[in-house]
């Protein structure tokens, strides 16, 4: 019986002091981890002028200790910013953090309140004082998401997205495209990539200089005009 009780007073010690050693460590790591303090923040993918901006709209996280990085602060001030596509947040221990940011692609033109605007591929608007004339212009009140999804749809056919000078969108929902030498396809709502091949197809037979409007419309049926 006494045996016993030595046995069960031992595992009770032993218990206590692990408990109690435990606790020590953790203590010294967790003043350890809030040493760790951000002391710089790199932004990179933009224009210098455009890298600094970011960077200084986050010195807020300057001496925050990096551990409890608050990333949605991060979030709310890149997704203010038009030209970014994307991004990654990277921690540099002990106390670093890395922005890279990859640009949008500018897609094509269009007017928005009375201003010109490039249309970027992640479906925003960015302020133009100038015009790019490599672009296609867009027609039309479009949602900038259907209009990046209907570019996809063009570099997934074989029809080359450089060749277009214009792009109108009409409300029901259907697209017509111009090419740089003035010719207008008239595009279906459905079937786009299969109406695009044919497009192109068309395009490159040897009677087609002197077609000005190509009539997709209707399915399989191709009305060809000069006029």
């Amino acid at each position: 019986m006494l045996q016993q009780i030595d046995k069960k007073k031992i595992f009770v010690y032993l218990f206590f002091l692990f408990t109690l050693s435990t606790l020590n460590n953790l203590s010294l790591n967790k003043s350890e981890l809030f040493k760790l303090r951000i002391n710089q923040i790199n932004v990179s993918g933009l224009s210098n002028e455009g890298n600094n901006k970011i960077a200084k709209n986050l010195n807020k996280l300057i001496f925050q200790n990096i551990f409890f990085l608050d990333k949605e602060y991060i979030i709310q001030i890149l997704a203010k910013k038009n030209l970014i596509h994307s991004y990654e947040i990277k921690k540099i221990y002990p106390s670093s953090i890395e922005v890279i940011i990859k640009e949008t692609k500018f897609l094509a033109i269009t007017n928005y309140n009375k201003k010109n605007y490039f249309i970027g591929s992640n479906s925003k608007l960015i302020e133009s004082n100038s015009i790019n004339k490599n672009l296609p212009y867009v027609f039309g009140k479009v949602d900038f998401k259907d209009f990046v999804n209907f570019v996809k749809i063009i570099e997934n056919s074989n029809f080359n997205f450089k060749e277009i000078s214009e792009i109108f969108f009409f409300q029901s929902g259907r697209w017509d495209i111009k090419i740089k030498n003035g010719v207008l396809f008239k595009l279906p709502k459905i079937n786009l990539t299969e109406s695009l091949n044919l497009a192109y197809q068309i395009m490159n037979k040897d009677n087609f200089k002197n077609i000005k409007t190509v009539d997709l419309r209707i399915l399989n049926h191709v009305i060809l005009t000069n006029e």
